[in-house]
């Protein structure tokens, strides 16, 4: 679903389902949502993050962005407090996107300020480019995958390792797709 604004096109919600099948038969089925960060979406955020396993938190690498990214952190941390969920137990990975522009903040800055978080590395993107976003994903995924090793037993049980899970699940075509 999208709304024209009257500066852009936001996506308001997507969702997009992905999937693994082990080679004893177990079907892993992944649901990938995007919302958007505008104030104005809070809702959506938090109904989304109320079923969420995970997240990647998609900052703006504009210089005159700083200040929108750590009020849309804080304001990802409060919803996920809201939600009985704390942040640095959520598999999480930080992307930094639009690393295309000019006026893009200084990598080694991003990299000092975030270096010593739970969330550290960084993964730096630029969307319009297809740069750094499968990336970004795989991050999650390698974040994820200790979480739903434990409840579904993938390496014990069904010989789905981490490397797998992530290959597999980030694969861009191909028969692993489902």
């Amino acid at each position: 679903m999208a709304l024209e604004t009257r500066d852009d096109r936001t996506l308001f919600f997507d969702m997009l389902p992905i999937g693994l099948r082990s080679e004893g038969g177990l079907d892993l089925r992944v649901k990938l949502y995007t919302v958007p960060g505008q104030v104005q979406h809070d809702s959506t955020r938090k109904a989304v993050l109320s079923r969420a396993d995970g997240a990647i938190f998609v900052a703006d690498s504009q210089l005159n962005q700083q200040d929108n990214n750590a009020f849309a952190f804080d304001n990802l941390a409060a919803n996920l407090q809201k939600l009985g969920m704390d942040i640095e137990q959520l598999p999480l990975a930080v992307q930094f996107n639009k690393r295309d522009r000019q006026d893009a903040i200084e990598e080694h800055k991003l990299r000092a300020r975030w270096s010593s978080t739970p969330w550290a590395p960084l993964t730096l993107a630029s969307a319009l480019n297809g740069q750094g976003v499968v990336e970004s994903f795989r991050q999650l995924l390698g974040r994820l995958y200790p979480a739903v090793d434990a409840e579904f037993a993938l390496a014990r049980d069904h010989a789905i390792d981490s490397q797998a899970f992530i290959q597999n699940l980030s694969a861009t075509g191909g028969p692993s797709n489902a």
